[in-house]
């Protein structure tokens, strides 16, 4: 009898259990052992305790049992059966032995006053009971959040037989050998099924979150290309093409801050894109920045009378706390939004937000570097034009057909320079027409001083950055021969190495002075010749367009200098396979 009466007090209890791992407030208070966690585990666990003590059976001195529906006294010479130390055990399991400990002074403290101030001995009893089932859940869960089931079992055994030894001592043995069967599996089983079902399900939890974060991870893979180019109404329909396709909703819309971008699925016939937001919900998730659900039409707000959406979560989509638009996902019919469908949207939001923040950093950077690159472009040395101006002044005088054809190069060499001006890379082809205006231009100065030759083994259409062999071939104009007045070789080859291609300008000049040659291109230098500026901007540029592997790099020894850098390959690079060697 008295097992079939225990039973019915653990279904109490059990449900009680039950309804409290439904709980996510509940749920949240296990996973960390903070201060505030901590006791509002002890406040849970000790109202149960109280309730077991209050649900408990009466045992008369004669082994009597008396059911009563709210125990609120018992006289001093009869005991109590309960499930006081199935809550003590578990809250030990759960909370750690601080809470296991506490719980159980509660539960002894309660039941000393309901015996009419008898049984001291249950307040020291319930307290270790609490810290030892504690000690040892802590013990043989390891790395785990809870101990195996057949830990849990052991320690509810353990924990009952400490109770039954206090019973024993001050109560009589003769009511241990009436009660220790039932409590001990009362206790061992209670614990084991409560442990189990939160167990369950916070293993189901985990796996509903992991479902989630890789459906969230698949559609930010396929949404990512998109929102990078910012929120509008192309990229805002694909967005919502994809999320209609990999989500249950009926239908899935996005706004800026005051136009629908995209809608797809039921509704699409009056949320139209380009024209102002309809809902009511929408307008307040923009202007407060705060995420909304509706369970009905009602709350929807939409004013066309035959709209089919029933309920929907709408979250605010926010760049640097600014609200820029909104994200809605609707049902129709009888299905409401859930609490996952909620976290689903929110989660959503919050990855599009930063994707969408991405992209504007992306284009500011890419603004940024176009804004420096043309800066840096600016900046190449302009002796060079004052120099042909003088030279074909002096053309005019004794040759008009060479004046003539200076003014050609000059001419070629401005539109080139303003081509290049304009452009953060240029194929290699418009590149040697400006070096040959320039070299032309200085073989009218000087005849017979400089040689150019190329040897060139790649497509003439890949790209480099403007201007990065005028730089290298004037450097050595200017640099490398001094006095000399002949046998001044300059030679540019661009040939295919590895992933990309090595372009470089050599000469048979006198070589860098070894005090200089490590500060070229990356700082200026102070040489009565030059101070290395425009080397600088193009390392600069260099580093801009394709990183710091593309550097330039100084090669100097007895038979002259070689400057070079590298490029990337691009796609096509090598579609026309026709080369100027």
């Amino acid at each position: 009898m008295l097992m079939i009466l225990l039973f019915q007090r653990l279904g109490i209890i059990m449900i009680l259990a039950f309804l409290l791992v439904n709980n996510s407030y509940f749920r949240q208070l296990i996973v960390e052992r903070s201060r505030r966690e901590t006791l509002a585990l002890i406040i849970i666990f000790g109202i149960f305790v109280i309730i077991s003590n209050l649900t408990g059976i009466e045992i008369r001195g004669d082994k009597s049992l008396i059911e009563h529906p709210i125990l609120t006294t018992i006289s001093h010479s009869d005991s109590l059966a309960n499930t006081r130390t199935l809550v003590i055990t578990t809250a030990s399991l759960v909370g750690g032995p601080l809470v296991g400990t506490i719980v159980g002074i509660i539960g002894g403290v309660h039941r000393f006053f309901q015996g009419n101030f008898s049984g001291l001995f249950y307040i020291f009893s319930s307290a270790l009971v609490g810290y030892i089932s504690g000690r040892l859940g802590d013990y043989f869960k390891g790395v785990k959040l809870y101990p195996s089931t057949s830990k849990i079992i052991l320690i509810s055994l353990i924990a009952e037989s400490i109770q039954m030894v206090f019973v024993g001592y001050f109560s009589g043995w003769d009511l241990v050998r009436l009660i220790i069967l039932p409590m001990m599996l009362l206790n061992s089983l209670g614990s084991t099924i409560f442990l189990t079902i939160l167990k369950t399900y916070l293993s189901n939890e985990s796996q509903l979150k992991a479902v989630q974060t890789r459906d969230v991870l698949d559609l930010t893979q396929k949404t990512l290309p998109y929102l990078r180019q910012g929120l509008n109404r192309f990229s805002a329909t694909k967005v919502c093409e994809i999320i209609n396709e990999h989500t249950n909703f009926d239908a899935v819309g996005l706004t800026d801050q005051t136009n629908v971008l995209a809608h797809i699925g039921v509704g699409q016939d009056h949320h139209i894109s380009g024209q102002p937001v309809k809902t009511d919900l929408s307008k307040a998730v923009i202007q407060t920045g705060q995420p909304q659900i509706a369970l009905d039409r009602g709350a929807i707000s939409c004013p066309e009378p035959g709209c089919l959406l029933n309920s929907a979560v709408v979250v605010p989509l926010k760049i640097n706390d600014k609200t820029i638009g909104a994200l809605k996902m609707y049902f129709a019919g009888n299905k409401k939004v859930s609490e996952v469908e909620k976290n689903l949207a929110l989660g959503l939001a919050q990855i599009f937000s930063g994707q969408l923040a991405i992209g504007i950093a992306e284009e500011q950077n890419k603004l940024a570097s176009m804004a420096e690159i043309k800066a840096l472009q600016a900046q190449i040395n302009p002796h060079f034009f004052f120099n042909a101006i003088n030279t074909i002044s002096a053309l005019l005088r004794i040759n008009a057909d060479k004046a003539r054809y200076a003014l050609m190069q000059l001419s070629t060499f401005f539109r080139t320079s303003l081509q290049g001006g304009q452009e953060r890379e240029i194929t290699l082809e418009q590149e040697k027409s400006h070096v040959d205006a320039y070299m032309n231009l200085e073989k009218l100065r000087f005849p017979d001083k400089y040689q150019l030759d190329y040897q060139i083994s790649v497509p003439e259409k890949i790209k480099l950055p403007p201007f990065g062999l005028q730089v290298l071939v004037e450097n050595a104009v200017r640099h490398a021969f001094k006095d000399r007045k002949k046998d001044n070789r300059i030679s540019i080859e661009v040939k295919e190495e590895n992933k990309g291609y090595r372009v470089s300008v050599s000469d048979n000049g006198q070589g860098i002075s070894p005090k200089i040659i490590d500060k070229l291109g990356q700082e200026i230098v102070s040489e009565s010749s030059g101070s290395g500026t425009a080397l600088v901007n193009l390392n600069n540029r260099l580093s801009l367009l394709y990183g710091s592997d593309s550097q330039l790099h100084f090669d100097c020894d007895k038979t002259g200098t070689r400057v070079w850098y590298l490029i990337p390959k691009r796609i096509g690079d090598n579609d026309d396979e026709n080369s100027n060697p």
